[in-house]
């Protein structure tokens, strides 16, 4: 009797690790992840054009495009649907709730992007891409990825808050507390020697205690 090989399942995206690479087709021409360099980029999925969730969360990207291109951001759409689907579905959305669809959406009928972003969720959806959005810095890492069940919406101002906080961190080499909004105290990193946590107390920030201090980004 001859072993049988189970299908083992493609690797998930890592966090700080190069995003997957794409070479693909999308209702702005083709689009490589090459593209981007230089630019931040937020790649959310979705799991089918014409459908309502999907309608809402779309018109909300669009509404706050301008935000994240002043953040150096770009926004890059995807559906295991055609061109001619997006196309029609963005007309759509325009002639009925009179909101222009700005950026690009991938054209996946291959699955090839949805799989090696782990969009495709056997137990949630085996033909479709579930709810998922990765931020992707200007030199091609993954830095956040967030995946949302088929039934609900997302929150795009908690993506636009999480851009900002990353951006933060990465210029000032500081945390951010949760909800933070820019303008607000950051964390210092805690110390990471006995010695600096004896003098952390000292170093004039606002301290409730050695491994927990905040500081005004302005100061």
């Amino acid at each position: 009797m001859e072993n049988e090989q189970s299908e083992l399942p493609p690797a998930m995206p890592q966090l700080n690790k190069p995003a997957p690479a794409f070479q693909t087709n999308t209702t702005a021409g083709p689009r490589t992840l090459e593209d981007y360099k230089g630019r931040w980029l937020v790649l959310f999925s979705h799991p089918a054009d014409f459908t309502p969730v999907c309608t809402t969360e779309f018109m909300a990207f669009a509404k706050a495009h301008e935000k994240f291109q002043a953040l150096n951001c770009e926004l890059l759409g995807l559906s295991i649907d055609s061109n001619f689907a997006h196309i029609a579905w963005m007309r759509n959305i325009e002639e009925k709730f009179g909101v222009e669809i700005p950026f690009p959406i991938i054209e996946d009928l291959s699955m090839k992007v949805a799989g090696a972003y782990g969009m495709i969720q056997p137990g949630a959806s085996d033909t479709s891409a579930v709810r998922a959005t990765f931020l992707i810095d200007p030199e091609g890492t993954l830095r956040a990825m967030v995946y949302y069940p088929m039934s609900n919406g997302r929150s795009i101002d908690e993506f636009l808050r999480l851009l900002e906080a990353l951006q933060t961190s990465d210029e000032h080499g500081v945390a951010t507390p949760e909800n933070w909004r820019r303008g607000e105290p950051v964390i210092v990193p805690p110390p990471a020697t006995a010695e600096e946590a004896e003098q952390r107390l000292a170093e004039g920030y606002d301290c409730t205690d050695w491994y927990f201090c905040k500081k005004d980004l302005a100061a």
